[in-house]
């Protein structure tokens, strides 16, 4: 059914576009996604995606109430692995750290649920801190045509087409939303926000049925993560870096140190490359604006855990518009 009246236009179709033009349209409104560009073409669509909590040091900054967003998360996609239809599954794996990261403290094992320290003979060379835990992964290409069809189902309406300033999208609705990523820094427009390249390479799966993830604290790092029947193999953090274009030299830097790991990747077949921009900012910007007189709320810059924050803050996000 075809949006003709919007009660609310939600700028961005990423994962967190969608899933709070959801949150709004299961609510009752009528919604219209305005977009750039289809979901399968978002920075969402690369995302590794690993659902869980982030290491972080005591006290810094991105705790409090991030944490609870990440439970919230974990709790969200653990009940959509039970839907096949959903491209979420929940698998066993093991986070680690190298010496330098555990001196910048790690997350408490109470945070990640059926955490479990891990012996020293079964972390790689190199690390020097490990525990296994279980964990959602998202295929997400399967699961933006998952929250594709949801939203249709609640009678929401995707159109490709761009949003060139704030105001003009406030004249098509009562409500707005606005969950541009990378892209707020413009439109808003925020110069807090900055982009950090991310590459992947996906292979054909060798066997694996287990994820790694490094504590992701520098520009380079080492994970991989199951998907069926290919793995995502990261990571990087280029800041202030706006190129999408996968770099083979990256490439061939992630390939390395995941086979060194896991030397069965060393010989796994390349699928594809893949980049994005992640929407790095100091925090999260979740508050309501007014704009040209129409009630607003900036949900963006959730830097690399757009995924695994999405649902918390869609539905802060229309708890804030729906007062």
């Amino acid at each position: 059914m075809a949006v003709r009246t919007p009660d609310v236009v939600v700028i961005g179709a990423g994962v967190v576009g969608l899933t709070t033009g959801i949150c709004l349209a299961e609510a009752g409104l009528r919604v219209l996604i305005r977009t750039a560009a289809w979901p399968a073409d978002t920075t969402s669509a690369v995302a590794g995606a690993l659902i869980g909590p982030t290491f972080t040091a005591p006290g810094h900054p991105a705790g409090g109430q991030v944490a609870d967003w990440e439970r919230t998360g974990v709790a969200e996609f653990t009940g959509l692995a039970t839907d096949p239809g959903t491209g979420v599954h929940v698998g066993r794996g093991l986070l680690a750290a190298r010496p330098a990261a555990v001196a910048d403290g790690t997350p408490p094992l109470d945070e990640v649920p059926q955490a479990e320290l891990c012996r020293t003979e079964e972390l790689p060379d190199g690390f020097a801190f490990g525990f296994w835990a279980t964990l959602p992964l998202v295929d997400m290409s399967r699961y933006l045509t998952y929250l594709t069809e949801r939203l249709a189902e609640a009678s929401g309406e995707i159109q490709l087409r761009p949003v060139r300033t704030l105001v003009e999208a406030a004249r098509e609705a009562p409500l707005l939303a606005n969950c541009t990523g990378v892209g707020a820094r413009d439109l808003v427009p925020d110069p807090s926000v900055r982009p950090v390249r991310g590459q992947h390479v996906v292979v054909a799966n060798p066997g694996i049925e287990t994820f790694f993830l490094e504590a992701p604290l520098g520009p380079s790092w080492t994970a991989y993560l199951p998907h069926g029947d290919r793995v995502v193999l990261g990571g990087v953090a280029g800041e202030d870096d706006w190129s999408i274009e996968p770099n083979p030299a990256t490439a061939a830097a992630i390939l390395r140190r995941c086979a060194d790991v896991e030397p069965r990747l060393a010989d796994a077949e390349v699928i594809a490359h893949t980049a994005g921009l992640r929407p790095a900012r100091p925090s999260v910007r979740l508050e309501t604006a007014r704009i040209d007189g129409v009630r607003c709320v900036h949900n963006y810059g959730h830097g690399g855990s757009g995924v695994a924050l999405s649902w918390a803050t869609a539905r802060a996000a229309a708890d804030l518009l729906l007062r």
